[in-house]
């Protein structure tokens, strides 16, 4: 971000230096003291100062929760319950998400490996029809810039439908907020009322286990008197190892607690076996006890979701013993490639070019159908179709570019290519490798200032917001039945306005909370 100091009648206040000192003591001891935490990164902590893991740190974090539109923030959630159907509708369509994916296969193998895993599974059969979805929508407002008197509006970024993550640390941000707001903002020497910060409830992580708990349970039904678990997938090492923990304890510690147990992706094979019978159940055997066996009711993907979990043939077949299996899955192969960026393209491609596809998965619910086109931003194919050959000329040209990002079929920041670095890219890559990507509008938002800290150190500048809303959806792959459905908490991810990727993990954004304005 850009240095310097918020005008004095701006928000949040110009702070003094022993004003900035007093708010950064208060967010790093409430931080560490309620798990509003990561690992440190390398470049902060080396594994020589660190060498049994055990140093923690504030996940980065704002001063001062954003203003963000009241009106598009209740957009945002109201709209989620359509969003987890209309998901939860794709991921039934395997004839068109075969579509999807062979327009890409030949040039994203990761891709092409997932549907291979699926096309085994459903040769030998599947026999766990039920999937849960913990989706996220993300969203930033847009302003348009030729008509500022207009109300703003959230456009959609992006639909995550595997490790949508930060829930965990998300309603700790908020009560943080929420705490200096009764602490330290009213002391300061421009004293912010508490009564002026409207602050919204956020339940990310009480809702997002609710959903784990549903699934766990509607699987336990068929299988009672057994010793059931839900299994978390993860990297290892995770340094957003503890916004996995707080949906774990909210699991654990709920007055029927769910035995929950951590599987780093590349330890499947070696600790959970699938028995041999008609139901395939997926058995983990405990490392601390093997004689200890739990069935597992739920797999929740914390990895999986990029070619880094993939490194050898082995991880191949881990995720096809997982697939196989009895166990629900969040998600399912076809869960994860309905969240591909190609599917969010063909979504919202503008109807001028190509005729909208929401109204093979929608035609039911008409007002549903219609909010959710609101929040598209224009998405064009990078194929070689009519549509896709104009969003190629748009994105050779070097003026023209810059109203743009690329986008490839990838989870996780630092993966897009934006505005004027476009051309470049491009012609670094075969044009047969093109098609495996997409070409959307940037979202223009309005101007905010804020301060982040991060590492211990304060940024200061102007800043974007990307809200996500969450939502917590199970169905059944057969009977075509959504048996659960609910908005779960929402998201605030922060970043410097010169930087154009948000995620923290990755290390670009900051935690955030909503001040409705």
């Amino acid at each position: 971000m850009a240095p310097g100091q918020a005008p004095d009648d701006s928000y949040p206040p110009a702070l003094t230096i022993a004003e900035s000192e007093q708010i950064l003591l208060t967010i790093k001891d409430w931080s560490i003291a309620h798990g509003l935490t990561v690992r440190p990164p390398l470049a902060l902590v080396s594994p020589e100062v660190d060498p049994h893991g055990v140093f923690a740190t504030t996940a980065p974090v704002t001063l001062f929760p954003s203003p963000f539109p009241r009106v598009c923030f209740d957009q945002a959630k109201s709209i989620q319950k359509a969003y987890n159907q209309l998901y939860a509708s794709i991921a039934q369509d395997e004839s068109f998400l075969e579509s999807i994916v062979q327009e890409i296969l030949a040039v994203d193998e990761f891709i092409a490996k997932l549907w291979q895993v699926h096309l085994k599974v459903k040769e030998e059969g599947y026999v766990q029809n039920l999937s849960l979805g913990l989706f996220r929508s993300d969203y930033m407002v847009h302003q348009d810039d030729d008509d500022p008197e207009t109300s703003p509006a959230i456009k959609q970024v992006e639909f995550n439908t595997i490790a949508s993550s930060f829930g965990g640390l998300s309603i700790k941000t908020s009560n943080l907020h929420k705490f200096l707001s009764i602490s330290d903002y009213p002391l300061l020497e421009k004293p912010i009322s508490t009564n002026a910060m409207d602050l919204p409830e956020n339940t990310s992580t009480q809702s997002l286990a609710t959903g784990l708990r549903f699934a766990f349970d509607t699987y336990t039904k068929s299988a009672p008197n057994r010793n059931c678990c839900i299994i978390f997938l993860v990297q290892d090492p995770e340094r957003n190892i503890f916004d996995q923990r707080h949906l774990e304890y909210e699991l654990r510690t709920h007055k029927t607690p769910v035995p929950v147990f951590r599987l780093p992706f590349a330890q499947i094979l070696s600790q959970t076996t699938v028995a041999s019978t008609p139901k395939r159940e997926l058995l983990y055997h405990l490392p601390s006890n093997p004689k200890q066996t739990f069935e597992v009711a739920v797999v929740y993907f914390r990895a999986g979701y990029g070619p880094q979990d993939y490194p050898d043939t082995t991880a191949w077949q881990a995720r096809l013993h997982i697939e196989r299996s009895n166990a629900i899955k969040c998600p399912t192969i076809l869960t994860q490639l309905a969240g591909a960026k190609k599917v969010q393209q063909v979504l919202a491609t503008p109807k001028s070019l190509e005729p909208s596809m929401l109204n093979r998965f929608m035609a039911a619910s008409p007002s549903d159908l219609e909010d959710i086109q609101k929040t598209f931003t224009n998405i064009f194919p990078f194929d070689s179709s009519p549509a896709g050959l104009d969003a190629r000329k748009l994105a050779l040209d070097p003026n023209r570019c810059k109203g743009y990002v690329l986008k490839p079929q990838r989870e996780g920041g630092g993966n897009n290519v934006y505005r004027t670095a476009i051309p470049t890219f491009l012609q670094s890559l075969p044009e047969t490798h093109w098609k495996s990507y997409i070409l959307m509008e940037i979202i223009t938002p309005p101007p905010v200032y804020n301060l982040i800290l991060r590492n211990g150190v304060i940024e200061r500048g102007g800043v974007i917001c990307e809200l996500g809303v969450y939502g917590a959806c199970v169905w059944d792959q057969k009977t075509k039945e959504v048996i659960y459905n609910e908005e779960a908490g929402y998201l605030l991810r922060t970043k410097g306005d010169k930087s154009e990727e948000g995620g923290v993990a990755a290390g670009f954004g900051a935690m955030d909370s909503c001040r409705l304005v």
